[in-house]
């Protein structure tokens, strides 16, 4: 038998999974192709799982899931006072009712006795629901909030509408502060069902008045690191000079006679990456510049060990929260106009059918002749293809790099087209603050042309690095995306029937079946909505040291090298890429690598899902704040979803409210098992997904990070 853990979690995942509903022992020994000198290992296994209350023998002497089995998870309230208990390794997911929580809170790993047979579940299609019967431990330890002070009593309202209680604040430690300041306050005692939790202060981060003071709050409750270590600034202010020296140069190609530019947006001050370009005949010789930051921030060194506890650059509403100082991040590593940096190049040849012919990668030495932006490149290749006249001066050279550019990326483009790669046509938003941090503007941020060239050759170089180390055989942080569960699959068809659409799957999902989807309703009014349901009905790209390939872009090797400015991974393997290139990856720096890239991985993915959803939180709590600004006021939107409990539209400016069926007073609608539509009970209206409606703002939370509409008809 194999190791013996290894074997207990496959056989569990068997009954789990539902693959094995009731099996006599013989038959399981047959199944799993146990030799007779083992299997006295195999009623050890089964044994345990019996005693863990995973499996039982029923009077037949057959194994099955227990029917009242209990699981363990991590506890997750909803707003709506009910609560889920998730556990990820075993892909259980148990709701848990308003009265069966029993005092668990927020981020507790719980003990849950199953009230759903468990065993008469196929797939879990079914939903579990379950009854907290203990705490195994709290994880929240630290409440981002806003005291609210009366009569002498001081609570602590929580900023995440996830945890449904107040923290208790004794008086004598408040201090001079009052009702409105926002803090962190540390839990001292997690009191129980009938009794608030007790804190106390440990941060003071502001009014709630004062600029800013809003997004950081935010920033806090995520616990990402705001300030670098002491330690840290020390060793930059000692460590890291302000220009690139002649002593830097030695062993690095020289590249300061190439034309070279960047493409940013404007207001962009942490530049990574730079492009050259020529052609020879018909190929391609294209230059991928990213910044040497490893030549800087080496491995142990104070600014590496706040870098790896950060994992990310965030982009908030109004600020960035730098995954390295700004010294470095806008500063030394930063490839601006006019000065001399260091960098590490993917130089590839490519041909004119798109295929990369040959490659290298090398430290250099460049300085980039212009930054351009995003608005300026995408001028040029307009007036390219219009055949019409700049409106600005720019000398012919720049505009003759962008007509190659343009056309190498219309050739990379077309490649990855052709083996499946999913482009998502995604709005962003784009959100403009005054002084004061109140938004001004919400509009939507789309990628242009522009935009495009910059990510296909960034793509290019992130497939050719991936692919030359894995051939290597060496120790490798990977980009990877996993084909989609096929549970997952099945529930997104149920939900496209609504659109008449589907996507055909049997055995294996195949990526351009998405494709072909999102071709089939590019320019229909709900193109955005069906977008939203595909990329969430895909897992989670990550970090990983397996190379299972990408599954969106259809890429068999694929990593982050070009972005080390901002993603820990990409600083990682330019580390290995540059031992590999001075030959000093010997077995000792291989036999380290080995041992500590599964963790770095792990961690670096956790924090870049840490840095969305903080950066989603953020972009949701400023667009309340705008929207309460129009409370009164009507708009044509689009309905972008309906649940349960009520129906979200979506305006023009990328603004997402809800109009609550409870709001709805002169009707009574029942929304369709795919969730894609509603009827009305007295008139029979019908609303779909992607229909256009009139609604009115009726109330904005901030706190809740909420916009409320009512449909124009139920105005009074």
């Amino acid at each position: 038998m194999a190791d013996m853990n290894e074997k207990k979690d496959m056989i569990k995942s068997l009954f789990t999974g539902g693959k094995i509903k009731s099996v006599k022992f013989k038959e399981l020994a047959g199944f799993l192709g146990v030799p007779k000198d083992e299997r006295g290992e195999l009623n050890k296994i089964l044994d345990e799982l019996i005693n863990e209350n995973v499996i039982e023998l029923d009077s037949g002497k057959r194994y099955r899931l227990c029917k009242s089995r209990t699981v363990t998870g991590i506890y997750k309230p909803n707003s709506r006072g009910f609560a889920f208990v998730v556990n990820e390794e075993e892909n259980i997911d148990v709701f848990i009712g308003r009265d069966k929580g029993h005092g668990a809170i927020y981020g507790d790993e719980v003990r849950v006795k199953l009230l759903t047979d468990y065993s008469d579940i196929e797939g879990h299609n079914k939903r579990l629901e379950g009854e907290v019967t203990g705490i195994i431990s709290h994880s929240l330890e630290y409440i981002v909030g806003m005291l609210s002070i009366k009569k002498n009593t001081c609570f602590l309202i929580p900023d995440n509408s996830l945890i449904d209680f107040d923290v208790y604040i004794p008086m004598e430690k408040v201090g001079n502060l009052v009702s409105g300041t926002k803090v962190v306050v540390k839990l001292v005692d997690y009191g129980s069902k009938d009794k608030n939790p007790v804190g106390e202060i440990v941060e003071v981060i502001g009014h709630i008045n004062e600029p800013g003071v809003d997004v950081l709050s935010v920033i806090k409750s995520f616990e990402i690191p705001y300030e670098f270590s002491e330690e840290n600034l020390n060793y930059v202010a000692a460590n890291i000079k302000p220009s690139v020296s002649s002593e830097d140069c030695i062993g690095r190609k020289d590249y300061r006679n190439l034309l070279t530019v960047t493409i940013d947006g404007e207001d962009a001050k942490d530049l990574d990456d730079a492009i050259t370009i020529s052609k020879n005949d018909d190929n391609y010789l294209l230059g991928v510049h990213i910044a040497d930051v490893s030549n800087y921030v080496t491995e142990g060194n104070p600014i590496d060990r706040d870098a790896l506890i950060r994992g990310t650059s965030v982009y908030t509403a109004d600020r960035v929260v730098p995954m390295i100082p700004r010294e470095l991040s806008n500063g030394i590593c930063s490839l601006n106009e006019g000065v001399d940096r260091l960098a590490l190049s993917c130089m590839m040849v490519i041909d004119k059918s798109g295929k990369i012919i040959s490659h290298s990668i090398e430290e250099t030495i460049i300085n980039v002749d212009r930054r351009m932006s995003y608005t300026e490149t995408y001028a040029i290749i307009e007036s390219i293809r219009d055949n019409k006249a700049l409106d600005f001066d720019l000398d012919n050279k720049y505009i003759e790099m962008v007509e190659l550019m343009y056309e190498l990326s219309s050739i990379l483009r077309r490649v990855r087209y052709d083996r499946g790669a999913i482009d998502f046509e995604t709005v962003e938003s784009k959100i403009s603050l005054d002084d004061a941090g109140k938004v001004i503007e919400i509009k939507p941020y789309e990628r242009n042309d522009a935009h495009k060239i910059i990510e296909d050759f960034m793509l290019a170089a992130n497939e050719t690095i991936a692919e030359e180390f894995f051939w290597l055989e060496l120790p490798f942080v990977y980009r990877v995306h996993e084909e989609p569960d096929k549970e997952k699959l099945e529930e997104l068809n149920e939900v496209l029937k609504g659109f008449s659409l589907s996507i055909h799957a049997q055995n294996d999902i195949h990526v351009k079946e998405y494709q072909k989807l999102l071709e089939k309703i590019k320019g229909k009014d709900f193109e955005a909505v069906v977008n939203r349901l595909v990329l969430r009905s895909m897992k989670q790209a990550k970090y990983s040291v397996n190379p299972i390939g990408h599954f969106g872009l259809a890429a068999r090797y694929y990593c982050h090298f070009t972005s080390p400015i901002r993603r820990y991974p990409d600083l990682q393997i330019h580390r290995i890429i540059k031992e590999y290139l001075h030959g000093e990856l010997n077995g000792k720096r291989i036999s380290h690598y080995n041992e500590i890239l599964p963790s770095v991985a792990a961690s670096t993915s956790k924090c870049e899902r840490r840095a969305e959803e903080c950066e989603r939180d953020t972009l949701k709590m400023k667009k309340a704040e705008y929207m309460q600004r129009f409370i009164g006021h009507s708009f044509s939107g689009y309905v972008s979803g309906i649940t349960n409990w009520g129906i979200y539209v979506e305006l023009p400016n990328t603004v997402e409210g809800l109009v609550r069926f409870s709001d709805i007073t002169d009707d009574y609608y029942t929304v369709d098992k795919t969730g894609t539509s509603c009827i009305s009970e007295r008139t029979k209206r019908t609303i779909r997904i992607g229909d256009k409606v009139d609604v009115t703002v009726a109330s904005c939370s901030k706190q809740l990070k909420t916009v409320d509409f009512i449909f124009d008809n139920e105005k009074k």
